[in-house]
């Protein structure tokens, strides 16, 4: 916004007992109007107004030369000599501010602020309203938690950010003896929001445009070193407030702040909020104190340091595609891939095969499966030869599902995170295919995943780092976050909103969606295609591949199902299933009750005619031809009015 202020009347005085001024368009003296403004653009105003003004001295000099002593004379000249090299001096400033930032745009400063940072804190100082936090500080809570700091009352060095004046003070009160430096962070701009930086699609393979996130002020760094940095967070009393720009924005500074200076000496970070911070930024394993609204942080500043190189959000691969191959050859005893079996006998077949790819890849990390009691012990047995570690959990119920609805139990995927005797997890679905070893994942943070619509990640496919601190955040707000989605998934997104997004081909869905368009999904079934293997981790959506026999997808059965079709990943997973001892293929053998269904699904693709023609395959799979249970006549006639119609 231009500034305007009046030019035609400047420097309002006494003459004779009247308020007067010199007009510099008559050159003469008149009376101050009241509400007469002239406006002008500000950079041509300070042009006009520094040549109008050396007019007035000239004027003023001559006429005031014969009734003014010279010395009061030379006291007015050096007054307007002193704003006159002011003025230089300021346009020198915003003239070397504009050529910097035009030479050198793209130019990361950590101990600088660029000029529309600056002039905007120059107008508006701390007004913008996102980073305004209402709590009531109580003094006594962080005076409590800060007895945990060694030689309370002697830190050296206090960092504050986003206190008020009043705040400022308490804390001078508090620690008298420290030098208490005020930290400036210039705030995001207003059109920078959560979507920013967590886009629903960002081009991947760079065929377009080069990815890149929104740029966030740097909290200017001062010149003596902090021992303890406290911030004061705002929560807003909404759903979303966990995905708040400037939260993040003060988050992200301090941990910056924090890591700048070289070596691992201590440093410790005070929130002062009533919301958690960020659990994958500042772990729970770092928190040493809190006091209701005070919590303080040691954090480990090597581990710090390697997440911030990463992208601020999903608005960037935080590991791009070029880069994923790397050695990981050498097998950790603290690393493992890890999956949930729950009430779900039919997916038995699908974790043994998952087992079975995870070998095939090449990778030698353990494999550990969390059960509950429904799965019996032949299963188990089955499990443990494919080379899981099989550990028996209790379930945990989500509370906000139906007493018998699908999702009533898949809370329980939180006792992921008891899995202590493990540095990192990759967690993978059941019903997911390796095919390309992924253990370069186990390099990155929590949580590493996919993006799966919008600012949300999916699932199936994440790296978490084991700790029951973080487990009970999760069983402590299970009342009170609500899952987009009514499942684990929904639940994670709403806790671990600052994620990093991993290249799609690390878990590539099975799905070929109408609004994607012709080439998008034409581009899906080249990959999943290709051989050897483009894609590292195929996850297969509808019916299941051990679900149908071998001869296609029986998803080509169902009109509704026709976009989770697919002949090529039906073929792989099959592939991985004549890889396994026949033991374990044992274990994925079609019970009665399915080949029915299928039989019954394949004859009405038939009435209804669809094009792709494969209900007129005939079914030649042998071991569709073969009893598991003890229902072992093949009349489908009688199968299909036993299970077909009416169940």
């Amino acid at each position: 916004m231009p500034t305007f202020i009046s030019v035609e009347y400047l420097d309002c005085k006494y003459y004779n007992g009247l308020i007067m001024q010199f007009n510099s368009v008559s050159d003469t003296l008149v009376e101050c109007p009241e509400d007469q403004v002239f406006t002008y653009p500000e950079f041509q105003l300070r042009e006009d107004v520094y040549k109008r003004k050396l007019q007035r001295i000239r004027v003023k000099d001559v006429e005031k030369s014969l009734q003014i002593p010279l010395q009061q004379q030379s006291i007015k000249y050096r007054h307007h000599l002193l704003k006159f090299i002011l003025l230089v001096i300021l346009l020198g400033i915003l003239l070397a501010i504009f050529i910097s930032s035009t030479i050198c745009p793209q130019q990361r400063i950590s101990d600088a602020v660029s000029q529309p940072h600056f002039v905007n804190r120059l107008l508006w100082s701390n007004s913008d309203p996102r980073y305004i936090s209402n709590l009531d500080i109580s003094w006594n809570e962080i005076s409590r938690v800060l007895e945990h700091v060694p030689g309370k009352n002697t830190v050296p060095g206090v960092g504050l950010l986003n206190f008020n004046s009043s705040e400022i003070t308490h804390w001078k009160q508090l620690l008298p003896y420290s030098n208490h430096t005020i930290l400036h962070l210039d705030h995001a701009d207003q059109n920078v929001t959560w979507n920013s930086f967590y886009p629903e699609w960002i081009d991947q393979e760079q065929e377009y445009e080069v990815p890149s996130c929104p740029s966030l002020p740097q909290i200017e760094v001062p010149g003596s070193r902090l021992d303890l940095i406290a911030v004061k967070l705002p929560c807003r009393n909404e759903q979303n407030w966990n995905r708040d720009v400037a939260r993040l924005h003060l988050q992200l500074a301090v941990a910056g702040l924090a890591t700048f200076a070289k070596g691992n000496f201590p440093v410790y970070v005070l929130f002062v909020t009533n919301c958690f911070p960020i659990p994958n930024l500042f772990t729970c394993k770092e928190l040493i104190a809190r006091q209701g609204n005070a919590w303080l942080f040691k954090p480990n500043l090597n581990q710090l340091r390697e997440k911030l190189h990463l992208p601020k959000g999903s608005c960037e691969l935080a590991l791009p595609l070029g880069d994923a191959e790397q050695d990981c050859s050498v097998k950790k005893n603290r690393e493992a891939y890890a999956t949930v079996l729950l009430s779900a006998h039919l997916y038995v077949c699908g974790a043994i095969a998952a087992a079975q790819s995870v070998r095939m890849a090449g990778s030698t990390r353990d494999l550990v499966i969390l059960v509950d009691e429904t799965i019996s012990e032949y299963h188990k047995s089955g499990l443990q030869m494919a080379g899981w570690k099989v550990r028996t959990i209790l379930r945990i119920r989500n509370p906000k599902a139906e007493k018998y609805a699908y999702n009533a139990w898949n809370y329980s995927k939180f006792r992921l995170w008891q899995l202590t005797d493990y540095d990192k997890i990759i967690f993978i679905d059941s019903d997911l295919l390796i095919r390309r070893n992924i253990d370069f994942l186990f390099s990155m943070p929590e949580i590493s995943a996919r993006g799966n619509n919008g600012v949300l990640f999916n699932s199936g496919v994440m790296v978490i780092e084991p700790s029951n601190c973080t487990f009970q955040l999760l069983m402590d707000h299970i009342t009170d976050i609500e899952s987009y989605n009514g499942g684990d998934q929904g639940y994670l997104n709403e806790v671990f909103t600052w994620w990093h997004r991993i290249p799609n081909h690390f878990n590539f869905l099975k799905n070929f969606l109408s609004y994607e368009g012709e080439e998008v999904n034409e581009k899906k079934i080249r990959l999943i295609a290709a051989e050897p293997p483009v894609l590292y981790v195929i996850h297969y959506l509808g019916y299941k591949p051990w679900m149908c026999s071998r001869d296609y997808d029986c998803n080509w059965n169902v009109g509704k199902l026709h976009e989770f079709a697919s002949d090529d990943a039906h073929r792989s997973w099959w592939e991985v299933h004549d890889a396994m001892p026949e033991k374990l293929q044992d274990f994925c053998k079609l019970k009665s009750k399915q080949k029915a269904q299928l039989n019954y699904d394949r004859r009405e693709a038939e009435k209804r005619n669809y094009t792709d023609g494969h209900w007129k395959i005939k079914i030649k799979d042998p071991s569709f031809m073969k009893c598991s249970d003890d229902l072992c006549d093949f009349d489908f006639e009688s199968r299909l009015w036993r299970w077909g119609e009416i169940e």
